[in-house]
């Protein structure tokens, strides 16, 4: 009896978190049907399947390559993934550990269906964002609204003669409106954006979103309009596309780019000003004299773009608000909340030596447990040996490829001895003969992958992770680190 796993996912407002279990209930009714035993299911919920950077099908991989099944049914193959490059690798996983890929709308998947759908789903969500870009730019150019919510203003709900609801009206938030106001004000009468950011949070007052004032949600960035100081619907003139997102391949994490002025839409809408322009004006004039000089006494002003400068740098939590630990002085750490934003009452200090010392004991020491190693060797080992065995497996089949081409151009040779005429072959050994020039190239290039993992390595680790805690003892490794 086949043993399949079920997946299902739905990715946004207009499902409902019952499409999960419908997709569920009818794939059910199929492995009841085909007298399949459903031995788990997965489930993915308000996420898109753009990337596979999801906990549910993660598990689903993870799970395939232990043999708990032998079977994935899911609704359709856009459910696992509308990446192309996304949906080959998971078939090419799934083939590797002998599972099948069933779907109800296209039957068992083959190398057709996932150049096919893969292109479709890929299209799709191209043509999807095109789409809704172009949505967005046309209500821009109407003087609407083309994002989020922005500080300072409230979202305008009504609907229009047909009933449908109208998107991007905003209208004046006064109070906090005068919060902008006061911020522009006192940093024109030359307070910091920590020193404003400070008192605003002593005071109570609530930053955007509920938040927490801090030092960047007031001086932001110049250059991508970000911040209060540089929000130019302040002065009634809405700027759209400034920037542009891309996923990044690896990690599925969304990554700016700034878009070119001329690709900017900007339109004014008088109505939405709240800081006078005289105001604005100045306050420009005095970021462009600070953009190189201190912003507080006694500090340096590209404090902030140094690399960090000791082995922990960014890994360092505050005990009593969570914020993050960061340098206040050349050896001593504290709490970057309670100096910055005012909003923690942790005064207390650690010298950077003393943290590193108890950090690398710690390693040394209660990191080194016989059991814990022996269960992250054998995780790792299999991984890594999966990963080696991939590599092998891509390795032969180039290797056979060029033995057959090299039957076909022996073949197309022999024809021409027989009496073919040259000049019906000559394209196809011509063809031939660059494809295997391409694979001797990537095959001259290509290591060797090295032997599997032993099994037996948590010893050998061991004694590396000392000889690493003896390495970082030193002032040269630790900024390297």
């Amino acid at each position: 009896m086949s043993r399949v796993a079920l997946y299902a996912r739905y990715s946004s407002d207009n499902q409902r978190d019952a499409s999960i279990e419908d997709q569920l209930r009818l794939c059910r009714l199929h492995a009841e049907r085909q007298g399949w035993k459903v031995v788990d299911s997965y489930s993915d919920r308000a996420i898109s399947g753009a990337s596979l950077l999801r906990p549910g099908i993660q598990e689903l991989i993870s799970d395939a390559q232990r043999q708990h099944f032998d079977t994935v049914l899911t609704e359709s193959l856009d459910r696992l993934s509308r990446d192309q490059e996304d949906i080959a690798g998971l078939y090419k996983r799934m083939r590797f550990a002998d599972v099948r890929i069933v779907t109800l709308s296209e039957g068992e998947v083959s190398e057709l269906h996932i150049g096919l759908k893969g292109t479709m789903g890929a299209l799709y969500l191209k043509d999807l964002a095109d789409k809704t870009r172009r949505g967005l730019r046309g209500r821009v150019e109407n003087g609407k609204s083309g994002g989020g919510l922005c500080y300072g203003y409230d979202v305008v709900q009504r609907l229009s003669e047909s009933g449908e609801p109208v998107r991007g009206d905003r209208t004046i938030n006064e109070s906090e409106a005068a919060i902008v106001r006061r911020i522009f004000r006192d940093y024109v009468a030359g307070s910091s954006s920590r020193t404003i950011a400070q008192v605003l949070n002593r005071e109570g007052v609530p930053g955007p979103f509920g938040k927490a004032w801090g030092p960047s949600t007031i001086h932001g960035n110049p250059k991508r309009g970000t911040g209060i100081l540089n929000n130019e619907l302040y002065v009634g003139r809405l700027v759209w596309n400034r920037q542009r997102y891309i996923k990044d391949p690896d990690t599925g994490r969304r990554v700016s780019r700034a878009n070119l002025e001329s690709e900017w839409v900007v339109q004014d809408v008088p109505d939405l000003r709240i800081v006078e322009q005289a105001l604005w004006d100045h306050a420009k004039a005095r970021q462009e004299t600070m953009a190189l000089g201190p912003q507080e006494p006694g500090t340096n002003p590209l404090v902030d773009r140094r690399r960090p400068k000791y082995l922990l740098s960014g890994l360092v939590r505050c005990g009593r608000c969570g914020g993050g630990y960061s340098l206040i002085s050349k050896n001593l750490l504290g709490c970057a909340a309670a100096r910055t934003k005012g909003t923690c009452d942790n005064r207390l200090n650690i010298r950077v030596e003393t943290l590193e010392a108890s950090v690398l004991s710690g390693l040394r020491t209660h990191l080194m447990e016989p059991k814990l190693f022996e269960t992250f060797c054998e995780e790792f080992t299999r991984e890594v040996n999966r990963q080696l065995i991939e590599r092998r497996t891509t390795l032969v089949a180039q290797r056979k490829e060029v033995e057959r081409i090299e039957r076909d151009i022996d073949r197309a040779i022999q024809a021409i001895f027989d009496g073919v005429p040259g000049a019906q072959l000559k394209d196809k050994i011509g063809a031939l003969e660059t494809r295997k020039a391409e694979l001797t190239a990537i095959l001259a290039e290509a290591k060797e992958p090295p032997a599997l993992l032993h099994p037996n390595m948590a010893h050998l680790y061991r004694k590396r992770v000392a000889t690493l805690h003896d390495a970082l003892q030193k002032k040269e490794a630790k900024s390297e680190a």
